[in-house]
């Protein structure tokens, strides 16, 4: 992986628009990221999502023994656009720990809590569990990472990005498309 100096707010902020232009209706899933065991991270092709473990070999099932009881946190999502502005590089997505990264807005406003989306042959719920930075968050993209994401705005936008859980299962590939139903 390569070095990258952390974004100051002033070129985090100058970037929103672009983040603002991301498909409301239909976007693309950009990135899998499995997480097989605590600190380890596999940029996968395709996977499978189920009902009862998430992403099929993700450690979301068997990392707390609360897991089972927290279906609202099965998948985390982020905007494949504020994952590249704050990383600067792909190679560095996966350090994020989410597991899914798509080009779709993920604001509040476009996709309140209920909301499915569509990709691959699997369905996904938003759900009204809030994601925030962490202290990894802030080492590895900055304090201002932190601080640009928690901002009112950051939020409203979902920034950090969002949880969801598995409504339909199926397979999933890099590249499908992920649509709103």
């Amino acid at each position: 992986m390569s070095t990258v100096t952390h974004l100051e707010m002033a070129e985090l902020e100058k970037n929103l628009e672009e983040i603002r232009r991301s498909p409301q209706e239909e976007g693309r899933l950009a990135l899998i990221v499995r997480r097989p065991r605590s600190g380890e991270r596999e940029v996968i092709e395709a996977g499978e999502l189920s009902v009862a473990e998430g992403l099929v070999g993700d450690n979301w099932s068997t990392r707390s023994p609360d897991a089972a009881l927290e279906p609202e946190r099965q998948l985390t999502i982020m905007n494949a656009r504020v994952a590249g502005l704050l990383a600067q590089d792909e190679e560095r997505w996966e350090l994020f720990g989410d597991q899914l990264y798509i080009d779709l807005e993920l604001s509040e406003a476009n996709l309140p809590v209920g909301t499915r989306l569509a990709m691959g042959e699997a369905v996904i719920e938003v759900t009204p569990v809030d994601h925030t930075g962490c202290k990894k968050f802030a080492e590895r993209f900055g304090v201002d990472a932190v601080k640009f994401v928690s901002t009112q705005v950051g939020k409203e936008l979902r920034l950090r990005g969002m949880y969801a859980k598995v409504v339909q299962p199926g397979p999933i590939r890099a590249g499908d498309t992920v649509r709103k139903l």
